[in-house]
């Protein structure tokens, strides 16, 4: 991306704050970037956890994806409800599109993991627009998760560190993951993930010790897991002391666990490229990537 590049936000999930809406995109443009918003970016239907109708939503985003003049489209914020759009978006439209960029976390998992399906391009796992993180404090975005945002986006993307090493070693292979709950919600579907070759990065907020065990063993029993390069776990937000269970259910799988790192919820939260080759180094207790963007850089 390039900062005079123009920006859709839309909530193809639940429905964002408007105070804090209006600060994140006042950030944004404060990059340079032109911001649009899609046309129900704030709306709200009788389920009151959803911004729009499924149909309302859905038109928004796939618009977005269209739109010659838009370089990348960053969501608005989570919740819930992204992966009721899947089956309504027109993927042949979208991948007639050409690549962009899909900015989101939590929710927006389901949308990171079925734009690899459909469409193969790579999408970045940050903090969205009306995100406390990043529009919380009137006095500016959390440092740390700014200054990660805008290497991600424009620059070289920065290794991010974890605080544990679950089992040693070192695996490079494209990234892939997201939110713990909405990767084994989508077990079963067309959109079923699978590591296979792959770096996967997992994260959750408020799931006790034992639904994290139960995800993950759905996960495993549905192969998701077979063929998987390294691990990377990210932040658990109330979810007690996670540990023991991921070290459990996931080290048997015999290849390197890094912990501890600070992407998704909570802050600061990193930004992560998935669909790029990216490295594990137990050493360092890090991951690392796009490999390519930075061998490039040298």
């Amino acid at each position: 991306m390039q900062p005079a590049d123009t920006v859709a936000i839309v909530s193809p999930s639940g429905p964002p704050n408007a105070v804090l809406l209006k600060r994140g995109i006042q950030r944004l443009e404060a990059l340079g970037l032109k911001v649009v918003t899609g046309s129900h970016v704030l709306g709200r239907q009788r389920l009151d956890f959803l911004a729009g109708s499924d149909a309302e939503r859905a038109a928004d985003l796939q618009a977005a994806w269209c739109d010659p003049a838009v370089s990348a489209v960053f969501c608005s914020r989570g919740g819930y409800g992204a992966g009721r759009l899947l089956g309504l978006l027109d993927w042949d439209a979208m991948r007639a599109a050409g690549p962009k960029v899909l900015l989101g976390s939590s929710d927006i998992t389901a949308l990171h993991n079925a734009f690899a399906i459909e469409l193969g391009v790579p999408t970045l796992h940050g903090p969205m627009a009306a995100c406390d993180v990043l529009s919380g404090d009137e006095q500016g975005p959390e440092p740390v998760t700014w200054e990660s945002l805008r290497a991600a986006l424009f620059g070289t993307p920065l290794p991010v560190a974890g605080d544990r090493v679950l089992a040693s070693g070192r695996a490079e292979g494209v990234v892939t993951g997201g939110n713990l709950s909405l990767l084994a919600s989508m077990c079963g579907t067309r959109w079923q993930p699978s590591f296979d070759g792959k770096i996967v990065f997992l994260e959750d907020i408020a799931e006790e010790p034992y639904r994290i065990d139960r995800m993950l063993s759905q996960l495993l029993q549905a192969g998701a897991f077979d063929g998987v390069r390294g691990i990377a776990l990210g932040s658990w937000v109330g979810c007690g002391d996670p540990y023991p269970v991921l070290e459990e259910r996931l080290g048997p799988l015999g290849v390197p666990v890094v912990a501890g790192l600070p992407v998704g919820h909570g802050s600061p939260q990193w930004s992560v490229w998935f669909g790029e080759l990216g490295a594990i180094d137990t050493e360092s207790c890090s991951l690392a990537g796009p490999i390519r963007q930075r061998e490039q850089a040298r």
